[in-house]
């Protein structure tokens, strides 16, 4: 039985074919789902309550799938150029999503409190659910990526969804239960919404947190260079996992030069200092220029991670002999440039044989320059 359980619900070859953590991950996924689905069930029934039916839990649920889809073609329209975002940073984007999903059940839950807004409270909760399903689904392929050991992405996804799928089930069937008893009326879903969108949220929390994402993007770059300046070591993406600030994972980190990635070039350097500032580097892709607070970059259109890396080397390192009084030249960049040659063809090579893929920089929108 554990054989055959394995068998269709882990990918072949588990858990050598897989990288560190996708049990965990897997694990809160079920209750995830597990939770989610239970909740849906309260909230579609709250909805038609409120509609003036008075529908069985069964009914709740086969309408559940109706409203669910009806609102995905109002998701893909808003969601569709948050792409990119979503690819620097799946996993707040995922974390949002199942936000923006138990915000619209939410309101769903509640709107029996005010049958003469039913359709304004359907209405918004059914578009949050929608962009939610849009979100969760964009960000499903990067993170299943990066569990994804042998080349088995398409076993793994498979897999992945037989286990959402039967937990969905198992959700339904719970909350089914539910709406019978303890949520038959308005004051128990008031207690029981409140508690299953909690433990949704800290499951797909601690799920994000166990998934070692192994592209580079400014926060993961950041501290992978702040890693080896100060302890001399390269982290692997497991390494990190725990280590991301999944709600503010914008903020600036000093030890690796406090540098900021793709803002405007308008705002960063005057057109008529552009080639001045390029010069500095003439042979690389990528613009440095220092300020009081942080270190602006702006890639190159063609840049990739490398690229990312020796731009994000420089600035730390000009940080650290600034700090230091260490400066030996006019320009702190020069000798921090210097510093980065001797050492990037070791650590690039350490990077990549700790499994991060350093083909491409994922800024999200951020701005690049052509010449």
């Amino acid at each position: 039985m554990v054989e055959s359980f394995l068998n269709k619900f882990f990918p072949s070859g588990y858990p050598y074919s897989v990288n560190e953590g996708y049990l965990r991950y897997t694990q809160f996924r079920a209750l995830q789902h597990f939770s989610s689905a239970t909740l849906s069930v309260l909230s579609t029934q709250s909805l038609l309550f409120a509609a003036g039916l008075r529908p069985t839990p069964a009914q709740a649920t086969a309408v559940s799938w109706i409203l669910k889809d009806g609102m995905q073609h109002v998701g893909k329209l808003i969601c569709s150029n948050l792409g990119a975002r979503m690819d620097s940073e799946p996993k707040c984007w995922r974390i949002l999503a199942d936000v923006l999903y138990d915000l619209g059940t939410g309101l769903e839950v509640i709107s029996p409190l005010c049958p003469h807004l039913f359709l304004e409270m359907a209405g918004l909760g059914n578009f949050a659910k929608g962009m939610a399903v849009v979100a969760a689904r964009a960000t499903r392929l990067p993170i299943y990526s990066s569990f994804a050991k042998e080349g088995n992405l398409s076993d793994l996804f498979a897999k992945g969804e037989a286990i959402s799928t039967l937990f969905n089930v198992l959700g339904i069937g719970a909350g089914i239960q539910l709406a019978s008893t303890v949520c038959s009326s308005m004051q128990g879903k008031l207690v029981v919404g409140p508690l299953l969108s909690l433990f949704h949220i800290y499951c797909v929390t601690e799920e994000m947190r166990a998934t070692p994402v192994n592209t580079l993007n400014p926060q993961r770059t950041a501290m992978i260079v702040a890693d080896f300046l100060k302890r001399g070591r390269i982290p692997s993406p497991a390494d990190l996992r725990y280590q991301e600030d999944l709600l503010f994972p914008g903020r600036l980190i000093e030890e690796a030069g406090s540098v900021k990635v793709g803002r405007p070039l308008h705002n960063v350097v005057k057109p008529s200092q552009l080639h001045q500032v390029k010069e500095k580097f003439p042979e690389e892709k990528f613009i440095l220029n220092r300020g009081t607070k942080w270190t602006d970059m702006i890639l190159e259109r063609n840049a990739t991670g490398e690229d990312a890396l020796k731009g994000w080397l420089v600035a730390a390192y000009a940080a650290e002999i600034e700090k230091t009084l260490l400066k030996t030249s006019s320009d702190p960049l020069e000798e921090a440039y210097e510093r980065m040659v001797n050492v990037f063809s070791p650590f690039l090579s350490e990077l990549q044989a700790k499994g991060w893929h350093t083909d491409r920089f994922l800024d999200g929108t951020g701005c690049r320059f052509a010449l």
